[in-house]
């Protein structure tokens, strides 16, 4: 009895000193962030008023919803009232969503609390969604806004978010003596702590990981530095390689070495075992001194930079070259400009997960109106660049129940510590982008579809997608939710190249791409040539086993050149700066 009582008084100074903590954290959000964070009242208006129209034109319709929500709960209801009153629980269930995890506790089906609350949920969540599919007098676009809020609402409200409709909490918190519940007030404590007010679970243990020593071990270096990156050369580990050097731009959103997680799953490593000459590049992660830095730079002092450094170190006139993301639209970017200028220092690209035709925009529908993007501005406007907390609170949020409900329900209710994952781990470690290069991607790429349409003009030009006439090989993924495949292909369709593969990988934006043959665990299809519609292209297609990895060094090594003597890092010209993974990757910018 006194040890528990002991055990109470530790627990109830310890909430007394995280409540006032909780409120300190609290307190630091930026009043200017929630504009960041919702739709715009436009939107809202327009939402209301098509529900007011329908209840004036077809008030039988909405009458006849309602009821049969009111009929559903009632009925179920008095169910529970019945069934409760002979002393068992024998009913129906409602029906789960496929693949929905929340309601794994046997609970949820034999206890009559919990049994209620969550068919009374599943039956409010399938009544607003109807409502929400049915609505007329929306345009498609604002109808998909519509629907994506909407479900955001339904997600928010789960049981399962709340601690006394979540039975794994509560029997944890049983368990534990309470003990579970104030370490997830201190993991809650922690994370506004870190994120300056803002709610947004840490994924990952940010102490079991430290990229040079456990993540990105690739053995290289870096052979060149300046304010927009460092170029890494990795040393090879074949007595030859092919004469034409390989230069891969991941995407500056988030950091390179999701290349090199592990030994197991690297694609740099694996890249350099086939005989390749590898360079890679390290972005800077930019503060507000960058406020001025937009694609131009990316490109001067980036893409055309590498090129010339790769170039000059190897002797070589030409390289091939891989875009990730962003970085492969701003290598069409950079393809398109230098064919304007009649310049050829790139023999061929490789284009991962890469959109260059916006006509489509997918779920980023919901952040790409004007609601969004004017706050957007304004935030990079004042700050000089956009934190890279928005970026990944939007990334989160089109996955809510996986990357933030079940997270924090973990993390806050459970008290459980983040795992030891390696993947999350560089989720978590992104990168602030600069407020001009934020600025034009949303609005003259995302908004305007200038590259793909009447063209996007940078550096003096007037650059469009058909300006890319160089061999291509592009690599989608087929459940990828930031650049869908089928808005990758249209893309690649439009390019000017008479050279052109696509393969098309299973899983998604991150697993889709790091698929190592040793796994053989998702597949890939290809095989027609690349033209038509996606469906088309697709139902011709043949489908493969294993990783694309294989089949895109059959591309590549004919495109490479003949077998020469390997070489070391560096060049008298570039000296060795220091060993990979390089400095700025290490470095950490907060607002």
């Amino acid at each position: 009895m006194g040890e528990n009582l002991e055990r109470l008084n530790e627990n109830l100074a310890r909430i007394e000193d995280l409540s006032k903590r909780l409120v300190t954290a609290l307190g630091a959000r930026k009043p200017g962030d929630a504009g960041l964070e919702g739709p715009g009242q436009d939107l809202m208006m327009k939402a209301g008023m098509a529900m007011w129209q329908e209840a004036l034109t077809n008030p039988a319709k909405m009458m006849e919803r309602q009821a049969q929500y009111w009929g559903q709960a009632l009925t179920h209801y008095m169910e529970v009232q019945k069934e409760l009153a002979q002393g068992h629980l024998t009913l129906e269930q409602a029906e789960d969503l496929p693949g929905d995890k929340r309601f794994a506790n046997p609970l949820w089906k034999t206890h009559p609390y919990f049994n209620f609350v969550k068919n009374q949920y599943l039956i409010s969540a399938e009544t607003m969604r109807k409502a929400v599919a049915e609505l007329e007098g929306l345009t498609p676009r604002d109808k998909r806004r519509v629907e994506f809020f909407a479900s955001q609402m339904i997600d928010l409200f789960s049981p399962t978010n709340y601690l006394a409709t979540n039975p794994d909490a509560l029997e944890r918190a049983v368990e534990t003596e309470g003990e579970s519940l104030v370490k997830g007030l201190e993991n809650l404590v922690r994370d506004l702590e870190a994120r300056h007010g803002e709610i947004l679970p840490v994924l990952a243990d940010p102490k079991a990981f430290t990229v040079g020593e456990n993540l990105a071990t690739a053995k290289g270096s870096v052979v060149y530095r300046n304010e927009m990156m460092e170029l890494i050369q990795y040393a090879p580990t074949t007595e030859e390689v092919h004469k034409t050097p390989l230069i891969v731009f991941p995407p500056w959103i988030n950091k390179f070495y999701i290349l090199d997680l592990k030994p197991q799953n690297s694609l740099i490593r694996w890249i350099v075992d086939q005989g390749y000459t590898l360079f890679v590049v390290s972005w800077k992660n930019p503060d507000a001194s960058y406020a001025a830095t937009g694609f131009e730079t990316y490109i001067e002092e980036g893409y055309l930079k590498a090129i010339d450094v790769a170039c000059e170190i190897t002797g070589e006139k030409q390289v091939n070259a891989v875009g990730y993301c962003v970085a492969g639209t701003t290598l069409a970017l950079t393809l398109a400009l230098k064919a304007k200028r009649g310049q050829s220092r790139v023999n061929s690209a490789t284009f991962f997960t890469t959109l260059t035709d916006f006509t489509d925009q997918g779920e980023f529908t919901p952040f790409l109106d004007d609601d969004f993007v004017d706050a957007i501005e304004r935030q990079v406007d004042e700050a000089g660049y956009l934190d890279s907390y928005y970026m990944s609170k939007t990334f989160s949020y089109l996955r809510a129940k996986d990357l933030v409900y079940g997270p924090a329900v973990r993390s806050y209710m459970m008290g459980e510590a983040p795992p030891a994952f390696d993947l999350l781990y560089w989720n978590g470690d992104s990168t602030n982008l600069p407020g001009k290069m934020t600025v034009q991607y949303l609005r003259g790429l995302c908004q305007a579809n200038g590259f793909a349409e009447d063209g996007f003009e940078l550096m003096g030009e007037r650059l469009h997608v058909s300006d890319v006439k160089l061999p291509i090989c592009a690599i989608a993924c087929e459940t990828d939710h930031i650049a869908a495949w089928k808005d990758s292909f249209r893309g690649m369709v439009q390019m000017g190249s008479k050279d052109k593969t696509f393969i098309l990988s299973e899983s998604g934006h991150i697993a889709g791409i790091v698929n190592p043959p040793s796994k053989k665990k998702y597949g890939h299809w290809r095989g027609p040539e690349v033209i038509g519609t996606p469906a088309a292209w697709k139902e011709a297609a043949t489908y493969h086993e294993g990783s694309w990895w294989p089949h895109w060094d059959s591309w590549l090594s004919p495109r490479s050149g003949e077998m020469i003597p390997a070489r070391t890092p560096g060049s008298d010209g570039y000296p060795v700066l220091c060993d990979a993974p390089g400095t700025y990757v290490a470095e950490s910018v907060t607002g």
